[in-house]
Order: structure tokens, then C-alpha cells, then sequence
């Protein structure tokens, strides 16, 4: 049973010109979109820079105004909606941010930004409270020290585990994780991912992971959304994705994936250099003359399809 519901989700922008400033045109950041959450599961939303993934995340959570399409949180419409800072929405769908930087205020020490969404939420004591930053940021691998210092005072990755801190802070149901991982080491990202991992498994968390990193993708998600000029192209499982894929972007996507061994390194130049052709030839049959992205087509009871006709031997 699904606790948020999205339906026909559009993002556009204005593009203003000419003497009197007026509308001219739109940039469709997302377009049309539909997903569900249920409690527990990992969804991925995958695509290129610039198709619309984080513009999605932010829109979810309230970011973005919202143009058309709506939101529903267990049964109640909230798209944008003004939430009192202390909603039910607002504690249970948190977002980790791909921009680290930015996301923390300057102003604020470490034990401060993590405190604010515990102070909000959660009715806990002073000495609670130390104990509960002092337990977050030895999660995401941070010295116990680092809550009486600034955000300045650390490297791009270590801002980003503390934004992590921060997101988990009040055992949310839906984090929407915007690229969580890019900016640590391989160590630290599995480090972090299998945190993410194991608090999912406690508290029955749901994730939106927001990535371009088709092998993070596998390894978290349970079920994969392939974003493309803000509409999706392919939707299903992580088995249908990576094992039976039918969209032509989503096929040229995986055949990028970089090979961990230098053995076969000809065989998968020879598979990119197909499948590039095979899109060039495909193209007319999974966008229209616009290059707009055709609506989703059903497959199976998991797997639907964005095309103008799927063949009977497609999957």
C-alpha cells in the first residue's frame, strides 16, 4: 500500500522575452510524470544531467511550485500546499542534497544544523539531544569533535555526510536522496550506503535515489525509473531494467557502464558502437517529431515502456 502518490507531475519554466518581457515559451523541466511510494522499498530515478531528476526530488518535497499534477501524502493533498514548519509531511519526507555547500548554513555550527529538525520533530531533553548528534555523526564516519565547528571547516565530502546526518535525524519515511554518494570515497559511500541500508531495514524507510550511478543504482533500488527531458522513458524493477531493457536510452545507458577489467574491453566497445546505431535507426519509434518522449505503454504487470509501438518479441 503506497503512503504518497504522484499524479501527472509537471515542472515548466518561463522563458521571458521581447520588449514587454513576456512569455514566450516554456522549458519543460518535468513533464508529466506519475510514481508511487510504498513503506520499505527504494526507488531509483536515473537520467543524464538535465532531465529532471533533482527538479522532481525538489518538487516533492516542496521546493519547486508545483504547475500541474498533484501529491498526495496518506490520503491528504498537499501539493503546494503551505505546511506549518512542524507538519507531519515535513518530519517524514526529508532530502539529502546533492549540493552540499549550499545546503548548510554558514552561520550555524555542525550541532546546530543537525539539531534543528530534532528540535522540530522530536521532544527530547538537552542531554538527548547531545547524545542523538554525538550517535549520527559516528554513522556517517564523523569525529565526535566536528559538531562545534562550521561548515567552511570541512571537505565537499564531509559536508555531505553531514547532510546525511541531518536527513536521518528524525527517522523519516521517504528520503529523497539526490545523488548522496558522488562526492565521497568508495570506502565512505559504502560505508554510507550500507548505513542506508540497515536503518531502511529497521525503521521500514523508503528512499527516491536520485543518481546517475547505474551501479549504486543496482545495489540500493528496488524499483528504477530511466528520466529523460523530464519524462520517463522505461519504469520497472531492477530485474526488468538491467536484464530485459526495451527503451533505446535506457540500453545506451547501461551499455556505458564502465567494465571493472580491462578483459573484453574491445567486445564492449564493439556493444556501445551497436547500440549507438541501433538508436540513431530507432529513434522515429520512441520519440515523436518534437523528439518529446512518447506516453508509457504496459509490458508486463512491473515493466511499462515509452515507445510508438512495442513488438510482440520485445521482451
Amino acid at each position: 500500500m503506497s503512503f504518497i502518490q504522484i499524479n501527472n507531475l509537471h515542472v515548466h519554466y518561463p522563458v521571458r522575452g521581447g520588449f514587454f518581457n513576456s512569455v514566450i515559451d516554456q522549458v519543460y523541466a518535468v513533464d508529466g510524470i506519475s510514481m508511487e511510494f510504498e513503506k520499505g522499498k527504494t526507488y531509483g530515478l536515473v537520467g543524464e544531467s538535465g532531465c529532471g531528476k533533482s527538479t522532481t526530488g525538489k518538487a516533492i518535497i516542496g521546493l519547486e511550485r508545483i504547475t500541474s499534477g498533484s501529491i498526495f501524502y496518506e490520503g491528504e493533498n498537499v501539493t503546494n500546499k503551505r505546511r506549518s514548519r512542524k507538519s507531519a509531511f515535513n518530519r517524514d519526507v526529508q532530502m539529502i542534497f546533492q549540493d552540499s555547500h549550499s545546503s548548510l548554513n554558514p552561520r550555524k555550527r555542525v550541532k546546530d544544523i543537525i539539531a534543528e529538525p530534532i528540535r522540530n520533530f522530536l521532544k527530547l531533553t538537552p542531554k538527548e539531544e547531545e547524545r542523538k548528534i554525538s550517535e549520527l555523526l559516528e554513522i556517517v564516519g564523523m569525529p565526535e569533535d566536528a559538531k562545534f565547528k562550521y561548515p567552511h571547516e570541512f571537505s565537499g565530502g564531509q559536508k555531505q555526510r553531514l547532510g546525511i546526518a541531518r536527513a536521518i535525524a528524525t527517522n523519516p519515511k521517504l528520503i529523497i536522496a539526490d545523488e548522496p554518494v558522488s562526492a565521497l570515497d568508495l570506502s565512505v559511500q559504502a560505508q554510507v550506503l550500507n548505513f542506508m541500508k540497515d536503518i531502511q531495514n529497521e525503521f521500514r524507510l523508503s528512499y527516491l535515489f536520485i543518481s546517475h550511478d547505474l551501479g549504486v543504482v543496482k545495489h540500493m533500488c528496488d524499483h528504477i525509473s530511466i528520466m529523460y527531458k523530464g519524462r520517463f522513458v522505461e519504469i520497472g524493477t531492477k530485474y526488468d531494467i538491467y536484464n530485459h531493457p526495451q527503451h533505446i536510452y535506457t540500453k545506451r545507458l547501461l551499455s556505458a557502464i564502465p567494465g571493472g577489467s580491462p578483459i573484453g574491453r574491445e567486445k564492449r566497445k564493439r556493444e556501445r558502437i551497436r547500440v549507438e546505431q541501433h538508436y540513431k535507426a530507432e529513434h522515429k519509434n520512441y520519440f515523436d517529431e518534437n523528439d518529446r518522449v512518447f506516453d508509457l505503454k504496459p509490458i508486463s504487470k512491473t515493466h511499462s515502456v515509452a515507445a510508438a509501438s512495442i513488438s510482440k518479441g520485445g521482451k
